[in-house]
Formats: structure tokens, sequence, C-alpha cells
């Protein structure tokens, strides 16, 4: 591990602020002693944005492949070869083409094993849809692109105290108690919580699963999918030795403060978690695909278009999504390798004396 970590970023929307906050980052030269940066993005686009931004303190070292990357360089990997036409602070099809291109040239060398880790700027999730990109986000695309059998992507926006995982994504919110069931929810608490002791080197995580319905569902009154589905899986994870609570009602499990007494929270739709989580981590927050064999981290704003090219932007976000996917990838490495050779077990729990010996769990 003496060797930087290569951290592959995609330049995103060129009409939002992805190439300012990228500046500012970069602008800091300490960054290229933490990480060796590969961005995937388009030469004329970037100097288009410094002389915009006036930022005289970034030099790019123009490259066509990572092959030719150097450490203590913040290369640019012009995948785009073509002209794209930049309009600040609009949404237009050309941004989205650029988008979607530097993160297919991105994701294939991640295949390839020629970058670590994966860092996107945004998008626009509109101009991007295409023949090739049919999806509402990264997250379902980074899915379809990598998944192993039986993995399944899950979003969680994180900063180091706070991290909140959703149950469903992006889709309609008439559309999410028919997406809820038994098994999608049991899935993803067993996709977090193997993700907080994997990526976040967390021995015991304490999860937290909200309801779905206003006082999650009042004893059935205002809903029955917390007596249905929701608390029927939660005792089910229990009896799995997964250290799970619920369901809380979301309002009161936030406005109380009950979320501080666990490691992670799985919300049912993407509201329920993201306007709490954005409300006290705006400029602090990370959206993290979880689930997947590769890393992938982002800022969790938006393109910004109206203040895209002002020099208004916060760049703490996207910093912090480039330190949460070195540290993943540092925690990965070593939760691996200290499980290469597991002993088998060859005892009995205290309490469970009639447990017959059983040599093929692990936990």
């Amino acid at each position: 591990m003496s060797e930087l970590i290569k951290v592959g970023i995609t330049h995103g929307d060129v009409n939002g602020v992805g190439y300012e906050i990228l500046m500012k980052t970069f602008s800091d030269i300490r960054m290229l002693e933490l990480i060796h940066p590969i961005i995937y993005g388009s030469s004329k686009s970037a100097s288009y944005h410094r002389k915009l931004l006036n930022n005289n303190s970034v030099n790019f070292n123009i490259i066509n492949s990572v092959e030719e990357s150097r450490e203590g360089r913040i290369n640019l990997l012009n995948c785009i070869k073509d002209e794209t036409r930049i309009d600040i602070g609009t949404a237009t099809a050309e941004a989205g083409e650029s988008a979607y291109i530097a993160l297919d040239c991105a994701t294939k060398d991640l295949k390839e094993n020629k970058i670590d880790v994966l860092v996107t700027l945004p998008i626009n999730k509109d101009t991007i849809q295409s023949d090739q990109f049919k999806f509402p986000g990264h997250t379902e695309f980074l899915e379809e692109r990598f998944a192993g059998e039986g993995e399944k992507a899950l979003m969680i926006m994180a900063t180091q105290t706070m991290r909140v995982a959703l149950a469903t994504t992006h889709i309609p919110l008439k559309d999410v108690s028919s997406a809820l069931s038994k098994e999608l929810i049991a899935e993803k608490i067993r996709t977090l919580n193997n993700t907080l002791k994997r990526d976040f080197s967390i021995d015991a995580p304490r999860i937290a699963v909200l309801g779905l319905n206003p006082h999650a569902g009042e004893n059935g009154l205002l809903g029955k999918e917390e007596e249905e589905i929701i608390a029927p899986v939660v005792k089910e994870a229990q009896e799995e030795w997964i250290l799970c609570a619920g369901p809380y009602a979301a309002d009161g499990f936030f406005g109380s403060g009950r979320f501080k007494e666990f490691d992670a929270i799985l919300a049912m739709y993407h509201d329920q978690g993201l306007i709490p989580f954005k409300t006290m981590a705006m400029d602090m927050g990370v959206n993290y695909t979880a689930g997947l064999p590769i890393i992938r981290t982002s800022p969790d704003h938006g393109t910004a278009y109206d203040i895209a090219g002002k020099n208004e932007a916060s760049d703490e976000s996207f910093r912090q999504s480039i330190y949460m996917a070195v540290d993943i990838y540092r925690n990965r490495v070593i939760y691996d390798e200290a499980r290469k050779n597991p002993l088998k077990k060859m005892f009995y729990d205290r309490g469970r004396d009639d447990e017959k010996l059983d040599l093929t769990r692990e936990d």
C-alpha cells in the first residue's frame, strides 16, 4: 500500500459546478501527496473553466491513457476529443453526452483495474439519458455494469458520524409502497451490515430501520407496511445476529436525536432519508454506492446551475468524497487480508449448549 491510490474522477456536467470544485480542491497541492488523480474529461472544457474562474493555480497534465499519468500531477485524461459547447448554468444534451462519455471511459478503466476507485462529479439525470444511458442515476448504472450474481447496489449518504441508506432510490413516491417487500428490505439490511463492517471498519454496527408511514403506521391505523413487512424483517435480521431495531417513526427519530445512537439508518424512500441528512450535512455529505465490488463516491449535491461560473461553490463535499473513497479502499484491503484463511469455529456459543457443533459457520 505504499503506492498512491489511483482515483478516477469524472467531470460530470460541464455546465455545472464540477470543474469549479475540482480546481478548488486541487489548488491545495497537498492533495497530490494523498492520491494519484486521473480526471476523465475534456482539456478544452477545463481550459474554458480556468479562464472563466480566473484560476491559474491548477495546471493539468493532459494525457490520453491512464498509463501516461504521473504521480504528483493533476492528470486529465482527454477522453472527449471534440469540443463541447458550454452554456453555463443551462441543461443541454451536448453536456449530457459529454458527461456520459467520461463516465463510460472511467468505468471501463475501473473494470480493468487501471484505477482503484471512482469519484463522480454531478450529472444532470435528464440530459445524460440516451440509448447508452437509460438509468435514473449513477447508482443504477453502476449496478448494471459491476454487480455480480446476487449483488445489488445500496445508496448510502454518509459523513464521518452519520450514514443514511435507502431501501428505494429514484422512483416516484406513489410507487414506494408497492416496491417494498420483505425480500428487498432484508437484502438492504444485510448489505448495509456487511458494508459497515468491511468498508467502514465497524465491528458490531447498530442499524436503525425507519417506518414508511406517519408515526410508523400507528399500529396499523395509518398503514399496514410496518406490521406486515418492516417489523417482521427487523425481527428476522435480529435472529441472524444483526444489531438492528425499528421500525421508527422518521420525524421523531431525527427530531429527538435518536439517530446519534446508531451507526447507520435505513430509510424507506429517497426524501425520507435525504432531507434530514442534507439539512444536517449538506457541505460534508458523500454519496457512496455500496454493495458492489468497486468503490464509487460522489458529492451529495447536484450540478448547482444557479451558481455555476460564479466562483461560489463549496468544494468540501467533493473533497470528502475523495477522502472517503481512499479510506474505504484501505479498509477493504485490511478487512479482506485479515479474512483470507479464517479458522473454523470450534466451540459452542455460551448459552446455546444444545446447539450442535457447526464447523461451517464463519461468524
